[in-house]
């Protein structure tokens, strides 16, 4: 049954936070999956340009993947006060530094003018990027959930997750205008600049939109009974310490749930710009074409699939994705190597059909696991621990198996492993579907709980005992004082010898009538 405190808002509210919520995610998105794009077809030449081509798309990765590393530092940070002070705040800081570093980014001169200290400023805002996103998908997925009611939750939730494919196909939109209309030299000296600086307004539009929305009122009920909990000495844990006191399970779930999803997005969107540019000599264009339409196509699908959730549950419908995301991987690299543009869009977009099985019940997934106090904390953290294995390294290792082998083979192998991972976590998980957020305990708490319970029932059962046993020592006290009473009442009762004489038997007017005969004996 829902909490009172967790009941849902308004319509209209609820669709305003939902749109506060996704546009927050795809400008951040944008900037996150911008750096990756460049990094496949222009920051090699710019930054790394003694390098010879794969060898500088190589380097541009490793600084991409150097941003992940950064995100579960992010996860803690920002989940711990989100946990403490609200998920809001923490989102309008998390735009604010994505904004802000990736904007600098485009001010960055290249290796040719301020030589090593490009690529070492270009790292160090790649580091801050990683940091504000480790933070900002665990609030923006939460703001939605807690605030909804769980019958449509897996609905609701997804639409913060079309932050990504929107976000990417932003990037890769303006990055595939910047190409179409400058030539290589121009796009190569200034123009992949300009989508980085455009990061800048579009942080103040998401600025305005995040500020209008609220807390959930779940979080707001969970936050008061902590301050209870303070006023009487008894504070809480801190969320990190918690989660992995109480939650270390669902942690390691979520960690496997990413490994496929994260994995396979990464190939498919980053790498597979360096695999056709580079491995197929096709031009930067025909990819990054390729990547929009499928991106296009993946955001109107995240919500259905997202409902498909609500009504079948939150484990098949992502065990689906997870199972053809692996099987795909074996012809997506087929489809590429025809060289034909029409095969490349069915390669991508089918590929992302499969992710977004994945990607749009994970919201919910993921919410459903955690307590309230420890949600923000545990919901990051077990996605962005994986996102360093998984979608850090994923166009490094894809782009490292290509330089080795001058195959396709391997990387499918590769993907096809994190796919049986995904399997293995996802199956042995609990389903969440319908689950009340508000209900949700830590384990040790609800154990101990269970243990107060359990005594107090204890102690009420040995007082009722007690009393028991008062009452029938008080009731045989009771009989044995009747017992003697009734021995004393007898020995009074004279015998025949003892009858008393003429002289003592009452006169007619001493004997009482019926009604007195009644008084005495009651």
């Amino acid at each position: 049954m829902s909490s009172p405190s967790a009941a849902p808002p308004a319509p209209a509210s609820l669709k305003r936070i939902v749109a506060a919520s996704l546009i927050g995610t795809t400008i951040e998105w944008y900037d996150y999956f911008l750096y990756g794009s460049a990094a496949a077809l222009v920051f090699g030449r710019v930054f790394f340009p003694d390098s010879d081509p794969l060898t500088g798309t190589l380097l541009s990765f490793l600084t991409y993947a150097i941003g992940f590393a950064a995100r579960p530092l992010g996860a803690v940070v920002f989940g711990h006060f989100g946990d403490r002070v609200g998920r809001k705040k923490l989102l309008v800081i998390s735009l604010l530094m994505m904004g802000g570093s990736t904007a600098l980014i485009g001010c960055v001169p290249g290796y040719d003018t301020i030589g090593v200290a490009a690529p070492l400023l270009l790292t160090t805002l790649r580091l801050v990027q990683g940091f504000a996103l480790g933070g900002e998908w665990g609030g923006a997925v939460l703001l939605v959930s807690e605030h909804g009611d769980a019958r449509r939750r897996g609905f609701w939730a997804s639409w913060p997750q079309g932050g990504a494919p929107a976000g990417n196909l932003v990037a890769v939109g303006v990055l595939s205008l910047m190409t179409g209309t400058l030539s290589d030299d121009a796009f190569n000296s200034w123009g992949w600049r300009v989508p980085f600086l455009l990061s800048a307004v579009l942080v103040m539009i998401g600025l305005w939109i995040r500020l209008s929305v609220d807390e959930s009122p779940l979080f707001k009920a969970a936050l008061a009974k902590a301050e209870q909990r303070k006023a009487r000495q008894k504070a809480d844990q801190l969320p990190f310490v918690a989660v992995l006191r109480n939650h270390w399970r669902d942690v390691l779930v979520a960690m496997g749930a990413r490994m496929a999803e994260n994995i396979s997005y990464y190939v498919i969107t980053a790498f597979v710009l360096t695999y056709c540019v580079e491995h197929l000599d096709l031009g930067k264009q025909t990819a990054l074409n390729a990547v929009l339409i499928g991106s296009a196509v993946q955001f109107c699908l995240i919500p259905l699939f997202g409902a498909l959730s609500d009504k079948v549950g939150r484990k098949p419908v992502y065990l689906v994705g997870a199972v053809g995301v692996g099987a795909w991987s074996w012809a997506f690299f087929g489809l590429l190597d025809t060289k034909s543009f029409p095969a490349l869009v069915l390669a991508v977009t089918v590929g992302l059909v499969f992710h977004s099985a994945m990607y749009a019940p994970q919201a919910a997934f993921f919410s459903e696991l955690f307590a309230t106090r420890m949600r923000y904390t545990g919901a990051s953290i077990g996605a962005q621990l994986s996102s360093v294995a998984a979608g850090a390294p994923a166009p490094l290792i894809a782009t490292a198996l290509l330089s080795s082998y001058g195959s396709s083979v391997p990387i499918s192998v590769y993907v096809g492993l994190s796919a049986v991972i995904t399997v293995v976590a996802v199956a042995v998980a609990r389903e969440t579907r319908g689950r009340d957020l508000a209900a949700v305990e830590p384990a040790g708490e609800g154990a101990s709980r269970t243990a107060q319970d359990a005594g107090a029932a204890q102690d009420a059962g040995a007082a009722k005992g007690a009393g028991a046993a008062q009452g029938a020592g008080a009731a045989q006290d009771a009989g044995v004082a009747k017992g003697a009473g009734a021995v004393s009442d007898a020995s009074r009762v004279p015998d025949a010898g003892q009858a008393p004489d003429a002289g003592q038997v009452p006169d007619a007017g001493q004997v009482p009538d019926a009604g007195q005969q009644a008084a005495a004996s009651s």
